[in-house]
Parts: structure tokens; C-alpha cells; sequence
């Protein structure tokens, strides 16, 4: 193994003992079990799992009008279900931080943004508008298990529209409008849903981005759509009627009869009734729309957001994000310990990368959290964010999306701020939640994350099956938790969500990722060992960026990779197999790449276009992008592939030709 990681911080007694868990282990204790450190208290929360998930029930006063019946029905995934009989709502444990004239006065929600000025929401505020959006839904005859979709920014208005709509038990699911619309199509089209929530456009980088015709788009392709609702969000004049007819204004919402037709009700639904459906694309079909329960969110929540990262009613809390990323829904969910979100739309590098951290003195945060990238990026441009901003409030630091470079963590320290906990994540949109984490009671070593998250058996298992420690293995959960998926929508039998994560290793939950557990227990993520491109935190499936670049003529085939492994910056190469006649000259490598940042993301843009004769195919007409990835990674070519399984064999000798000088590179 290589030197052993440096420690950059270790938590001070006094902040061990404020910190939640601190008080959370001192509870335990009051009811008679004592643990001496964080993993005695681990191996508790996964070896009795029923016990730990009811004392976080118990701990945090989860608010229920019927209690539940069992903890878990059955250990055997993707069978179990949880909290059995118990009646609640997600939204309801949120106001229990509107209690008092004190408390509704305080911020709940302050955002920022290109497109707009300052606009801050308090408790009392968030309240109003959420029983307002919430009365409405219900009048236009909105109810328990009907979906509603937004293409919105990250604004105070969609994290309203969500908790209305989960306050009356209709389903969310959302897209950042950077998304193009054949990708937001692929997503909506599979749930049918009956109100579409967008905005008329927004501003990124200085630069204005009209969604209107998007949006039309969306209404005509969307059958299901009963209403649509508009925020004029980059002109905030604009004339609705005349610009989408029939549709209905934000604002209409706020002051329509109904808005104001009583207090908030809190539909009581079962614990497994679904909160959202988010998306996670896998190598081949559409991508998959995972339902998540209202009681495994709430849970995981409370518990990740208090226990783990140490919010509360004091933190200003930003991780950065756009509402396409689940990190939209973890920030949100930040509300649920009463801490204040501040929210930031735009392009954080614009001006230029110092944009963030002015707005962190700004908000006074006493948590930042951001992907991956953008640390590394701020990194290589040379920022230090201490010596512009005022950073004394923070406590805590967050990075997800993708491995975190050893240098990365050294930077923070040396360059942000030297007493923080510096929480590296890694878990995902099919959990919303971590597997690996952060721990308050806990140091802080380079590139590695510090433990496994409490209630998650993770192992990384060996080739063999078998939990390894200090190996680089499959990452695999054994146990089930609260917020694996419910199902897959449309998938008849859970076939597609039985082959996503339990095809490889019967009854036990494979993720896709590699993982070392340290002797420690510390956790080091090394990339994706599947075939899902995981650029800059968002997981995109090959099949979505075939659909776009087969549909342009002079394209035969294609195959992409994303080569983030190991700690190095992705590197995502895409191989054309053009039409006879063709060649691929920069006009063409333009036009594909302009097509995958307009109808996909600007983020899955590859960073070199290549012409092959061939792509890879087994004998089944699968393209073989795992093997090619490893063949890239250094993997001998006869150990990637089986030529007796493969319809092209000779396919290969052209990647390994190109590996080869990839790696004999000056710049490789």
C-alpha cells in the first residue's frame, strides 16, 4: 500500500461533546446501551438494525397519527419494508420549527441568484406559502399519489412547490431547466404526470437562457398534463397568456380562492408512500425512475443531516446544486433539523470562482457544501477563499459527486478554513443517502473519507464475495435500508430494479462502486466499476448519449467511457463509427458535442471525439464499454474480453493500440 494519509484535523473535546451524536450516544446510554467509540456504535446500528432505525424514530419525536407495527418486515432485499402500519407525513416534521413568534421570524429559506436579487423566506413565510401552493393543489384536484413535475431552477419556489406537494401526498419529481428537453422528456414521459411546474428561463454565466419554447415542447409531449403553472423567473413581466396559453401563473397559485381555504392539512399516508421519483441512468433503456417513501426519507434525513454532517437550528447550511442532482434534495431536506438553507443559482464560477465563497461571508454559512469539482477546479485556479471571504462561521465543509483528491483536502485546510469537519460523502440518487461518510467524533485524514454511515452495513467485497478491509473491492450494502428505492415506476415485477443492483451478488445490495475500508474504517471511493458515466456528480447512462449522437447522420456508432478512476480527473473519451464517406473533421466534432450539451448536459460533453472502425460488441450486439474502460485503465487486453464471446474480436486492437499510447504519452 502506499504511505499512510496524512491527518489534516482532529475534532476538539469540546466540539465532540456539542455535537448531536454526542448527545444521541448519551440518550442511548439513558436506555441502557454504551458504546465506547463511533465504530462500536456502527457495528451496533448494522448488526441490530431493527433497534438502531427505531431509536432514531424515537430520538428525533418522528410526528405520526398512527404508530408503526413492525421496524422491518423482512431482512430479505428488495423485499423489506418499513415502519409497517405507521401513518405520518414528510412535511410535518418540517413545521415543528414553527412553533413561536421567535422561531417563525427566523430564516428558513435566503437564496440568491443570477437571474434575481436577494430573496429570503422565514419560517412563518415558508409556512404560508407552502399551505397556499399546498390549498391550490388540492382545488385544481391534485391528490395522494398523483405526479407533479418542475423544471425549475434551484429556487425558493421549487423547494415551496415540493413541500406542497408532498404535504398532500402527491408524488415530485424534478429536472434543472440546463437540461435539454429530450433528456427531461425521457424522464417525465415514464410517470405520467398531471402538473408540470416550470419557469420561463434563467440566467447562467451572464447569459440569458429562454426556456419558453421548452416548455411548450414539454405540454405537447407530456398527454397526462392537466395543468401547467409558470414562474416568470427571467422576466418577471412577462405575459403568461400570451406566452403559454392556458397556463397558470405562480403567483395564481399563491392568491387563488383555495390558497387561503384553511390551514395546512398533513395527508396521513403510510410510511412507504412515495415522496419522489428521482433518476439514475444505467448503461442500456431509459433512465430509471426511482420511488422513494416518505418514512425512509424522513428517517434518513434526520439522521444523516444531524448525526453525521451536525446541523441544527443554529447552521446556515448551502451545498450547491441544481435541482436535477440529489444533493437539491439533501440541501432541502437540511430544513428537517430547523437549520436555515441559503440556495445560489447560477454559474459559480462567474464572475469568476471567488463567487461562492463571497456569498458564504454573505449568508454567514456555517456549512459548505459543493461537488467535487468545483474544490478542484477553484484549486487549479489558484483561489484562496480565506484571503477573499470572511469563512470564521464555518464549521463544516461538504464535498460528493466524485472522489475528492488528496490534494483537495489539503487544500481546504491550508486554503478555506483549518477547524472544520470536512465531510466527504459518496452514496447516491438510488439511496439518497451516504454509504460512506462523515462523523463529527472523528479525524480527518487525506482522500479519505472518515467512516461508514451509521444503519449502512457496506462492505467491499473481493472477487470471491467475500468483505475485505484494506482492498479495493465491489462496494456492496448487505443489509437493507429505509431508503433503498420502493420500486422502479413501471416495472413490472421490479425485473429492471432487481437487475440494477441484486443481478451480481442474490439478496445483496452491489452499487457500482469501488470501495477500501481502511484499518481505521475510514472509506476511500475509487470510481465506478460498472459502465454509468458519473461526471462531475451526475449519473448519466451511455444509452441516453447514443440517442443523441445516432440520431446525427453522418454517426453509425458510438460507445463513450468515463475513465475517473483511482483518484485521477475524469476523462471521458467518445469513439464515432461514422457512415462510409465521411471523415470526422472539427465541424462535426462541434456539432456532436453541441448536440450532447443542448439535449443532455453541458457536463457529459466528452473531452476528446474519436473515429474508429468499430465499435466493440459482444455476441449479443452489447458494446462492451466495461472492458474497453478497463482495457483504457491499463488492463491487459487479453484479460478485458473473451474473443469467443464477442461478434468483432478484431474490434479490439485499435483500443489497445490507442491505450498503449495514452499511457507512452508525455502528458498520460
Amino acid at each position: 500500500m502506499s504511505d499512510p494519509p496524512a491527518l489534516l484535523w482532529t475534532p476538539s473535546p469540546a466540539r465532540i461533546e456539542r455535537s448531536r451524536i454526542s448527545h444521541y450516544i448519551q440518550w442511548l446510554a439513558s436506555k441502557g446501551k454504551h458504546f465506547s467509540d463511533y465504530q462500536n456504535l456502527w457495528q451496533w446500528s448494522t448488526d441490530h438494525i431493527e433497534e438502531f432505525w427505531a431509536s432514531v424514530w424515537e430520538y428525533f419525536d418522528v410526528q405520526c397519527s398512527v404508530p408503526y407495527e413492525s421496524v422491518v418486515s423482512d431482512h430479505q432485499m428488495p423485499a423489506t419494508r418499513w415502519f409497517e402500519g405507521a401513518r405520518l407525513n414528510f412535511v410535518q416534521q418540517l413545521f415543528r420549527f414553527n412553533t413561536d413568534a421567535a422561531s417563525t421570524s427566523k430564516d428558513a429559506i435566503v437564496a440568491e441568484s443570477e437571474t434575481r436579487g436577494r430573496l429570503t423566506l422565514s419560517w412563518d413565510d415558508l409556512r404560508e406559502q407552502v399551505t397556499a401552493i399546498a390549498n391550490t393543489l388540492r382545488a385544481l384536484g391534485v391528490g395522494p399519489g398523483d405526479r407533479v413535475v418542475a423544471y425549475l431552477p434551484n429556487t425558493p419556489e421549487a423547494a415551496v412547490a415540493f413541500f406542497a406537494c408532498a404535504s398532500i401526498g402527491a408524488i415530485w419529481s424534478s429536472c434543472s431547466p440546463d437540461m435539454g428537453a429530450s433528456s427531461v422528456l425521457d424522464r417525465f414521459r415514464q410517470i405520467d404526470p398531471k402538473v408540470l411546474i416550470a419557469m420561463d428561463g434563467y440566467r447562467y454565466g451572464g447569459k440569458a437562457f429562454n426556456r419558453l419554447e421548452v416548455v411548450q415542447h414539454m405540454r405537447d409531449e407530456l398527454p397526462t398534463l392537466q395543468h401547467t403553472v409558470l414562474l416568470p423567473y427571467l422576466d418577471s413581466t412577462l405575459d403568461i397568456l400570451t406566452a403559454l396559453p392556458g397556463a397558470l401563473r405562480w403567483q395564481d397559485l399563491l392568491t387563488h380562492p383555495a390558497a387561503c381555504a384553511g390551514p395546512i392539512i398533513f395527508e396521513q399516508l403510510p410510511a412507504d408512500h412515495p415522496l419522489w421519483i428521482l433518476y439514475s441512468s444505467g448503461t442500456t433503456g431509459m433512465p430509471k425512475p426511482i420511488v422513494h417513501g416518505q418514512g425512509g426519507a424522513l428517517l434518513e434525513s434526520l439522521k444523516g443531516n444531524a448525526l453525521a454532517l451536525d446541523l441544527g437550528e443554529d447552521d446556515r447550511f448551502l451545498w450547491f446544486s441544481t435541482t436535477g442532482w440529489v444533493m437539491w434534495n439533501a440541501q432541502i431536506s437540511g430544513l428537517l433539523v430547523g437549520a436555515t438553507i441559503c440556495i445560489y443559482d447560477g454559474n459559480p464560477g462567474y464572475p469568476d470562482l471567488s463567487r461562492l465563497w463571497r456569498f458564504a461571508q454573505d449568508m454567514r454559512l456555517t456549512f459548505f457544501g459543493a461537488g467535487a469539482a468545483f474544490y478542484a477546479n477553484c484549486m487549479k485556479a489558484g483561489i484562496e477563499p480565506a484571503q477573499i471571504a470572511d469563512l470564521s462561521a464555518l464549521r463544516g465543509v461538504g464535498s460528493t459527486g466524485s472522489p475528492l483528491p488528496d490534494e483537495a483536502f489539503h487544500w481546504v485546510y491550508q486554503h478555506v478554513h483549518p477547524d472544520v469537519l470536512l465531510a466527504s460523502i459518496s452514496g447516491g440518487t438510488d439511496v439518497v443517502a451516504s454509504f460512506v461518510g462523515a462523523s463529527p467524533l472523528l479525524p480527518v485524514y487525506a482522500g479519505e473519507m472518515q467512516c461508514r454511515s451509521l444503519g449502512v452495513a457496506v462492505h467491499a467485497f473481493d472477487e470471491r464475495g467475500e468483505p475485505v478491509i484494506d482492498q479495493v473491492g465491489e462496494l456492496v450494502v448487505t443489509k437493507p435500508l429505509p431508503t433503498m428505492p420502493l420500486y422502479f415506476w413501471n416495472d413490472p415485477g421490479n425485473e429492471r430494479y432487481r437487475d440494477s443492483y441484486f443481478d451480481h451478488y442474490p439478496g445483496l445490495w452491489r452499487h457500482g462502486d469501488w470501495l477500501r475500508i481502511t484499518p481505521r474504517g475510514g472509506a476511500i471511493i475509487y470510481g465506478r466499476s460498472d459502465a454509468t458515466i458519473n461526471r462531475y456528480g451526475i449519473r448519466m447512462g451511455t444509452s441516453e448519449i447514443y440517442r443523441v449522437v445516432e440520431e446525427i447522420p453522418e454517426v453509425l456508432d458510438s460507445m463513450v467511457v468515463d475513465l475517473e478512476y483511482l483518484g485521477r480527473e475524469s476523462y471521458m473519451p467518445l469513439f464515432v463509427v461514422l457512415r462510409e464517406g465521411h471523415v470526422l473533421d472539427e465541424t462535426l466534432k462541434r456539432q456532436l458535442c453541441d448536440k450532447i450539451r443542448l439535449q443532455l448536459s453541458a457536463r457529459h460533453v466528452p473531452n476528446e471525439v474519436f473515429a474508429v472502425p468499430e465499435i466493440p460488441r459482444t455476441l449479443t450486439g452489447k458494446k462492451m464499454e466495461l472492458p474497453i474502460k478497463k482495457l483504457l485503465l491499463g488492463m491487459p487486453i487479453e484479460k478485458i474480453a473473451n474473443p469467443d464471446a464477442m461478434g468483432n474480436p478484431g474490434s479490439l486492437q485499435w483500443y489497445a493500440d490507442f491505450a498503449q499510447q495514452r499511457r507512452t504519452a508525455p502528458s498520460a
